[in-house]
């Protein structure tokens, strides 16, 4: 593989990303929208944590009506938050983008996937938290940006109140090239109870993957550790913030260029959970709510023109065995950005280092 124009979602070409957050005044949190090309990306999603929040999910099963989607969103705020999306919704309606109900093409229903992570209370205002001005917001910033424009990663959108094991989470965002030609991307909101970093080395567990661990002298490794637990100790006592036992959830989107079914692309999501297990231990709990959303856009086929169909189907799964690799590939490179990105924060709802602050790197 090799690395992509931005290593970014956008590198998947007809994709965009739009962020909105507010921070200040008890708020810290926002919205993030992914804005497929019009007409839509066949969409998936996997979700493996036990506290979901989303919206419109059953609409990707394979077995249902809806075939593309135009946008997913990802917000903070939890179930609240969803509401983000309708403000996608009735920009989308706008447009003309959705799906057709009826022979007047301003007669659509869009449908907007939406997840939403926990970050209620992190700015000291219980409930400050994205509702449908975020969402508009979001999508327009989106429709703003040129093709293939580098995606705004750290503390950004979704990721503006995202803490994932203690320490500030965020945004992150990576893609690669396969030999094939196809492009396949993520972006990770990272907002985990697990934690993020190896306490006996320091390193961040994702990069124990990627072949780019830097690893911490020992005495700094140490004053990391009391500097980190001292800031869960403290933002345990500012009240707005001590939710019991944490409540988290990571978020992600991944992406290719290439023509898969509905059911392939629910595979795409399900394998790039693995990527998530590499990055934060441990994943998937009760308090997490974990979400992959996939979108293919279709613009690259799987097989060359001309191939014979006795051996197709066997061409055809390795095409897309190399795609499922890949995409907990850059899930695992995302993650890493997303904590290297992240900036800390100290503010009435509580105290969140960054892993930079802490560890270095």
């Amino acid at each position: 593989m090799t690395d992509a124009l931005t290593d970014a979602l956008t590198d998947v070409r007809g994709l965009r990303v739009g962020h909105t957050q507010r921070t200040g005044d008890g708020w810290l949190t926002g919205s993030t929208v992914v804005l497929a090309p019009e007409g839509g990306a066949v969409a998936a999603v996997d979700v493996r944590g036990g506290g979901p929040g989303t919206r419109e999910t059953d609409a990707l099963d394979p077995r249902n009506l809806v075939q593309r989607v135009e946008a997913v969103v990802l917000s903070g705020g939890s179930a609240f938050g969803l509401d983000a999306a309708s403000g996608v919704a009735a920009w989308l309606e706008e447009q003309g983008r959705g799906f057709r109900v009826g022979p007047d093409p301003a007669q659509v229903v869009p449908v907007v996937p939406a997840a939403a992570l926990f970050d209620l209370g992190r700015g000291g205002d219980w409930r400050a938290r994205p509702d449908a001005g975020f969402g508009r917001a979001a999508v327009e910033a989106a429709a703003r940006t040129e093709l293939g424009a580098p995606v705004a990663q750290g503390c950004v959108g979704a990721g503006t109140g995202a803490v994932a094991g203690g320490l500030k989470g965020g945004v992150g965002s990576a893609s690669a090239i396969l030999p094939s030609g196809v492009t396949v991307a993520a972006l990770a909101v990272v907002n985990a109870a697990g934690s993020l970093v190896d306490p006996l080395t320091g390193v961040l567990y994702a990069q124990l993957y990627d072949g780019h661990a830097a690893y911490p002298p020992e005495e700094r490794l140490a004053a990391a550790h009391r500097a980190l637990a001292e800031a869960k100790e403290e933002s345990a006592r500012r009240s707005a913030a001590s939710v019991h036992p944490p409540l988290n959830t990571t978020l992600a989107v991944v992406a290719t260029d290439a023509v898969l079914t509905r059911a392939q692309a629910q595979k795409l999501a399900g394998t790039a959970h693995d990527g998530l297990a590499r990055s934060v231990r441990p994943v998937h709990l009760l308090s997490d709510g974990d979400t992959v959303f996939a979108l293919a856009t279709g613009e690259r086929p799987l097989l060359p023109e001309g191939t014979d169909p006795a051996f197709g189907v066997h061409l055809e799964a390795g095409a897309v065995n190399d795609i499922l690799g890949a995409s907990a590939d850059v899930l695992t490179r995302s993650v890493v950005k997303a904590a290297l990105a992240a900036e800390s924060v100290d503010g009435p709802g509580g105290v969140f280092p960054s892993y930079r602050e802490l560890y270095g790197g």
